[in-house]
């Protein structure tokens, strides 16, 4: 593996993984949205990958970071289904089925018309989980 593929896909990973863990802290304890169930999934998923990834990228080894591929391989699904709670009507009424202060179907952003939070969450999730495959594939040769 080309070592500057891997620091910077590391760093990419890392990045990433800080950005989406401060964009959530951002639009809870800053913008006042409270979480929704999945919402708290999707956090209790990406806010490890800081950790996992930071402590892969200090080592500079890939193969200390396997449980953030699990954890981004998780994430990515349950940014889709809240992604189809929120903007497929089907999904929509399974959406108020979370129990909480906050239905899983509210959408406090939508940008352009189609990103919202899980969107977002889901971006990274995707961005994270590429990226390490791609390490891995480039480590393999």
């Amino acid at each position: 593996m080309d070592k500057k593929f891997g620091e910077n896909a590391l760093i990419l990973i890392w990045t990433v993984a800080v950005a989406a863990t401060g964009g959530s802290l951002f639009y809870s304890e800053v913008m006042g949205y409270i979480p929704c169930q999945l919402c708290w999934i999707q956090r209790i998923l990406m806010y490890p990958l800081v950790i996992i990834y930071g402590v892969a990228l200090w080592k500079k080894n890939i193969d200390i970071a396997l449980p953030g591929l699990i954890l981004s391989g998780i994430g990515m699904a349950v940014s889709a289904y809240h992604y189809l709670v929120q903007k497929v009507p089907f999904f929509q009424e399974a959406g108020g089925a979370c129990s909480g202060d906050v239905p899983c179907n509210v959408i406090y952003v939508n940008y352009f018309g189609f990103i919202t939070i899980p969107f977002m969450a889901g971006t990274a999730f995707i961005i994270i989980f590429a990226a390490h495959v791609l390490l891995l594939k480039s480590k393999r040769k």
